[in-house]
């Protein structure tokens, strides 16, 4: 194990690891990280609630209501990661 990984905790991974599952990740959760820092202010509640309420909400596209789902197991994944980590996973996004 490096200096930088600690056992356990916040932070306890390398900048290298988290670049590394940053760039195992999909487009579209590239997107929700994206999404998440420039329209919600980097809050995975704000935006997990926004989706859950156009999810609920009347009229709406079938089609778009699998897409939200998704999304809802997309961001609860990426938000476990990050709070497990205690890192914010849009620092290694390279555009």
């Amino acid at each position: 194990m490096s200096t930088q990984e600690a056992p356990n905790g916040p932070g306890s991974l390398s900048e290298e690891a988290h670049q590394r599952y940053v760039s195992s990740l999909s487009p579209e959760e590239i997107l929700l990280l994206t999404l998440r820092d420039e329209l919600y202010d980097g809050s995975w509640e704000r935006m997990h609630n926004d989706l859950r309420d156009r999810l609920h909400g009347k009229p709406y596209v079938f089609k778009l209501v699998h897409r939200i789902e998704e999304d809802i197991l997309r961001i609860d994944r990426l938000r476990a990661y990050e709070g497990e980590h205690g890192v914010n996973l849009a620092r290694y996004v390279r555009v």
